[in-house]
């Protein structure tokens, strides 16, 4: 399926429907009176998160969307149905943005959460609506009120527990084969990963963390450079990010600092999130050139580097048992009832 993570569309809600004008004629029934009915409300437009989607790509084939118009009055003081509401799907983790592409109108950061985008039009009155003491025979009625036309813009921020970042080829996919079922495509050459990717790494038998892997960046990608940071956003909400640095690079920390300059340009606290800094490809130095290079990049970062191989998993243990820290840190202990009686239970 391909991946899309944003997308404009064009929604309105429905018309109400308009009130009757009729009045009551039936045998043997001398003042029959005004008996038009009101018109029904307008459909409205509502979008919702659900699991099992992934991707915005349904918006790409099918951009606006209508809400029924409510049915109209009729005689015998009848209403008119209600429009039917039209519900979008989207999925978890999506941002609702305004037409300026900046206003957030709402943030769908749970399976269920629902949100309005557009409100139906009210019906009309019918004409039993005025009848009154001194209007005994009234001859109006209300039409409709018209529904409302919104443009919304559509942004996917993915939801992952971790973020892997790194220069393009630092083995970001291959390390993701290693801790998943995933299988994003691996070559020998940049820009491999096109569109984020995620993976359920397994730490033990009740712990599984999802791991998105982003396309690489640049030096300028702040600018726009390769594929811009465009994707950045995907791993706003992870708890840590694992930085990858392809060993075989003559400088490795030169490698980390571009990176780290791309994110501090993006900015929105990916600067601030916890990090895990591990050298990858390591089967493919010698030992003394792993000693080096392991403490030039630990120089640079001031962390604890570890030392990773993705294609033979070594190193990998380590890496997952860190980043599964830092996602218990953020989730923190439940807190217990208070007032809970001996047995445990409160109302």
């Amino acid at each position: 399926m391909k991946f899309l993570d944003q997308a404009k569309i064009y929604v309105r809600s429905g018309n109400g429907g308009a009130g009757c004008v009729s009045f009551r004629r039936e045998k043997f029934i001398e003042y029959g009176g005004p008996d038009g009915g009101d018109g029904g409300r307008g459909g409205d437009v509502w979008i919702e998160a659900v699991d099992g989607l992934n991707t915005l790509i349904d918006y790409r084939y099918q951009q606006h969307y209508k809400a029924k118009t409510g049915g109209h009055g009729m005689g015998q003081n009848r209403h008119g149905a209600d429009g039917e509401d039209v519900v979008l799907k989207a999925p978890v983790g999506t941002q609702v943005l305004d037409e300026d592409k900046d206003t957030l109108i709402a943030d769908l950061a749970e399976a269920g959460a629902r949100v309005l985008l557009a409100k139906g039009g009210n019906g009309g009155f019918g004409n039993a609506h005025f009848k009154s003491s001194v209007n005994q025979a009234p001859r109006r009625a209300n039409p409709g009120l018209d529904g409302e036309d919104r443009v919304f813009w559509l942004r996917l921020k993915l939801i992952a527990d971790a973020g892997l970042i790194g220069l393009p080829n630092a083995g970001k996919s291959t390390f993701l084969r290693a801790v998943s079922a995933a299988t994003p495509k691996v070559a020998d050459y940049p820009f491999t990963t096109l569109f984020p990717h995620l993976g359920v790494a397994t730490i033990n038998e009740g712990e599984r963390y999802v791991i998105a892997d982003i396309p690489g960046l640049i030096e300028g990608a702040a600018e726009g450079q390769g594929l811009g940071t465009r994707f950045l956003g995907h791993i706003e909400r992870c708890a840590a990010l694992v930085h990858l640095v392809d060993g075989t690079e003559e400088n490795v920390a030169d490698a980390y600092r571009v990176v780290r300059r791309e994110l501090e340009a993006y900015g929105a606290g990916l600067e601030d999130k916890p990090e895990i800094v591990a050298l990858n490809k390591i089967d493919a130095l010698d030992p003394d050139t792993l000693k080096t290079r392991r403490a030039a990049l630990k120089r640079a970062c001031g962390k604890t580097v570890y030392a990773i191989s993705g294609v033979s998993g070594a190193g990998v243990k380590d890496v997952l048992s860190a980043l599964a820290g830092f996602v218990r840190a953020r989730a923190g202990a439940a807190p217990e009832p208070e007032d809970a009686g001996e047995d445990g239970w409160t109302p």
